[in-house]
């Protein structure tokens, strides 16, 4: 997979993609990741990639030349079929299914926003679809494809086990169970029985129970989308506020 992302700051991500699991999905080959400054493809001597916007208001614009010619550089580079996101607070809410999905793309361009917001001909005719990462506006979508590009990484093929991302918040619909490590008991804070019982058929029965619970206590919503039997509807009303 290669992922292509537009910045006027590309100098924000040196550090996301240089360290931790990102840096070690890059050097395994499991993904290239490319950060561009799109104001190198301004068709002026100043390289301004802004304007006013028609009609007046405050604040600026990015210009839909740049952009439109980068996406284009981009594509016929990478010679894969691209999908072209754009990072945007008025985007469709992002989720782990919408990490999985983008995961599936040979390439990706994200498009990373500055000033007031786009000229809307990008929005319009340039961008498969539109990203948030939640309803509040941050300077930049910067922040918000680092969110995107680790979220889509860790979840490929031989980038970490895949047992370790299966039972993750949110990969079936649940937020994950409590977990413990050693000392089982610290400072009187013991673990519960049933994980030191060897018992694996009661361990799941018990982290399922835990899920639901979790769930129905934080994240009520979420189990609109799930498939529960009868007898979980019943466990978990008590908890449901």
């Amino acid at each position: 997979m290669h992922i292509d992302v537009l910045s006027l700051f590309p100098e924000m991500f040196t550090g996301v993609l240089n360290t931790s699991i990102l840096k070690r999905a890059q050097e395994r080959g499991a993904v290239t990741i490319a950060v561009t400054d799109f104001r190198e493809y301004a068709d002026n001597k100043h390289k301004n990639v802004d304007d006013y916007p028609f009609g007046g208001g405050a604040g600026m614009l990015l210009k839909p030349e740049p952009l439109f010619a980068a996406v284009e550089a981009l594509k016929q580079a990478s010679g894969k079929k691209s999908h072209v996101v754009l990072m945007s607070p008025q985007g469709a809410p992002y989720t782990h299914q919408k990490a999985v999905e983008l995961g599936t793309h040979e390439h990706l361009i994200l498009l990373c926003g500055h000033y007031e917001g786009f000229d809307e001909r990008i929005r319009e005719y340039l961008v498969d679809e539109e990203v948030s990462i939640g309803d509040y506006v941050l300077t930049g979508g910067e922040l918000a494809s680092m969110v995107v590009v680790d979220s889509v990484v860790r979840l490929l093929p031989e980038v970490i086990e895949h047992d370790s991302h299966d039972d993750d918040s949110f990969a079936h619909g649940l937020l994950e169970y409590p977990q413990y490590t050693r000392p089982a008991d610290f400072n009187g804070m013991k673990v519960p029985d049933v994980l030191l019982s060897g018992h694996h058929l009661n361990i799941e029965k018990w982290r399922r129970e835990q899920a639901l619970i979790r769930t129905a206590m934080k994240r009520p919503d979420l189990l609109l989308n799930v498939e529960l039997s009868d007898e979980e509807k019943q466990f978990i009303e008590p908890y449901l506020k």
